[in-house]
């Protein structure tokens, strides 16, 4: 599968406007990155990131529309920032077992939001049984992502907020501060154990508010004062 991630014109100079057309890699994802969502789901709060993948075939446009699976109990929204990685990025790059601050950054081309759609009543039982959670966290259309912006925009990634509207409704407010495992941080985390190529996206974790999508539903993503993104669930 493809996915055309087109930078967003709307406050972005026009000297940084482009496209990037590379097929979406795997998506790198964590869980448990902000306490008050761990807590919400009654969940301990982690002392290390809790790292789990979605396949490229989860990947999809988040506007105009998105699909929930039909007959799988509850699907919930977690919004989250994400970041295109747009150069290999990997611990054995200078030998160390870490790559540097400078490294990570360098490494991050772009800089959204998206969705990561979890089958609620899927992940339940499977986290009973003591089972991984791909069935609830990887099928088809699972991360809804959106256009990524420059990620030079963001001068200080340990400070970026972002919402999540449900039909006028603010459900939820995050704000990258409040991170368990900052995204620099966690892009060294993770490349200790698992190399990054160009067009992975790494979703940084969910604040509190998750909560069920249903048919009809109105979104808007919100990143900071630097775009807005609306989308429908069919």
């Amino acid at each position: 599968m493809s996915y055309r991630h087109q930078w967003h014109s709307g406050s972005v100079p026009a000297t940084e406007q482009a496209e990037l057309d590379l097929p979406v890699g795997k998506l790198v994802c964590v869980g448990r990155n902000y306490a008050a969502h761990a807590r919400e789901l009654g969940n301990e709060i982690p002392d290390a990131p809790i790292i789990f993948l979605k396949p490229s075939t989860s990947a999809v446009a988040l506007a105009p529309t998105i699909s929930v699976p039909a007959g799988r109990g509850e699907c919930h929204f977690e919004t989250e920032i994400t970041l295109l990685i747009g150069q290999r990025l990997s611990a054995a790059l200078d030998g160390s077992g870490e790559v540097s601050v400078e490294q990570a950054r360098a490494a991050i081309s772009g800089i959204g939001l998206g969705l990561d759609l979890t089958l609620r009543d899927v992940q339940n039982a499977l986290k009973a049984k003591g089972q991984p959670w791909e069935l609830a966290k990887a099928f088809d259309g699972a991360a809804p992502l959106s256009a990524f912006l420059p990620v030079s925009i963001c001068a200080d990634l340990t400070a970026v907020e972002f919402s999540l509207t449900v039909n006028g409704v603010r459900r939820q407010t995050g704000d990258s501060a409040d991170m368990l495992t900052a995204m620099i941080a966690l892009l060294q985390f993770i490349t200790r154990y698992i190399t990054l190529l160009p067009g992975d996206v790494v979703m940084t974790g969910t604040p509190a508010g998750v909560a069920a999508l249903h048919s009809g539903d109105a979104l808007t993503l919100q990143l900071a004062n630097l775009a807005t993104w609306e989308t429908q669930v069919l």
